[in-house]
């Protein structure tokens, strides 16, 4: 059974960082691409960014250009966002999702949201 579990969210001011994690079990990195995406009241869902688990190919929405940094650590079946410079406008409910990778490729995910498996969600604040 694939999981996908998200933590790392919570409450944070403007300008404050979060690193949120993403755990996988039941399927193994090296074969999907993995995604960050967001979806706050009233908005779309965004893709954020999306990594390749096998060769680590990045790629980053223009909102998290220069302020999010996306990794993987394929022994701890694992990937991070790190998120810094953290706006008022990034506060949403964050989740993961994987696809397999012979069927997409970072950027298609992000752009495109489609995704085999998803987590529930973390939620990130930012508010002063």
């Amino acid at each position: 059974q694939v999981q996908l579990v998200e933590s790392g969210g919570g409450l944070v001011q403007p300008g404050g960082s979060l690193r949120l994690s993403c755990a996988a079990s039941g399927l193994l990195l090296n074969y999907y691409v993995i995604g960050w995406f967001r979806q706050a009241p009233g908005k779309e869902r965004e893709g954020v960014s999306c990594i390749s688990g096998s060769d680590g190919t990045t790629y980053y929405t223009d909102s998290a250009k220069g302020r999010f940094t996306i990794s993987r650590d394929n022994a701890k079946n694992t990937v991070y966002l790190q998120m810094n410079s953290l706006k008022p406008e990034d506060t949403a409910v964050y989740f993961c999702a994987a696809h397999w990778a012979r069927a997409t490729s970072v950027q298609p995910m992000c752009n495109n949201g489609v995704y085999d498996y998803r987590g529930q969600g973390t939620q990130v604040t930012v508010s002063s």
